[in-house]
């Protein structure tokens, strides 16, 4: 069986409405996009390959990011927490936010309380984000 590390919630719509919908989301639980990756047309341009519409929002929460860099300056190779968009039929797009629990458990980082503090905090408010989408 394969484990997880993403919360996954599929939504009607456009899906230019469904990235904005999830960035809401984010937002509501104070989560802003630095950053945002059209995985399909940079593949078109870099490869020449087609590809469904496909987004990666790199989401951060400022506070919770000052904290854990604070903790452990490696842990920015985690951040930012990482939103997939994906068109997965006609009118309808997979959602997948990374749990943040999970990231903070990652090798070493596991053993720092602090840490596992923060991505506890990070994953209830990412999952909040995910639920609200329903």
């Amino acid at each position: 069986m394969t484990e997880t590390f993403s919360l996954d919630v599929s939504l009607q719509g456009n899906f230019d409405d469904v990235i904005e919908q999830v960035t809401e989301a984010l937002k509501t639980e104070g989560f802003g996009v630095l950053t945002r990756i059209d995985v399909d047309n940079v593949l078109k341009t870099k490869i020449d390959v087609d590809f469904r519409p496909y987004t990666i929002l790199g989401a951060c929460n400022p506070v919770l990011a000052h904290k854990a860099l604070t903790a452990r300056a490696d842990v920015g190779m985690m951040l930012p927490c990482n939103v997939t968009v994906e068109k997965s039929a006609e009118g309808e797009c997979l959602v997948r936010f990374i749990d943040p629990a999970k990231m903070m458990s990652f090798s070493t980082l596991g053993e720092n309380a602090e840490l596992t503090a923060i991505g506890a905090d990070a994953a209830v408010r990412i999952g909040r984000a995910a639920a609200s989408l329903n």
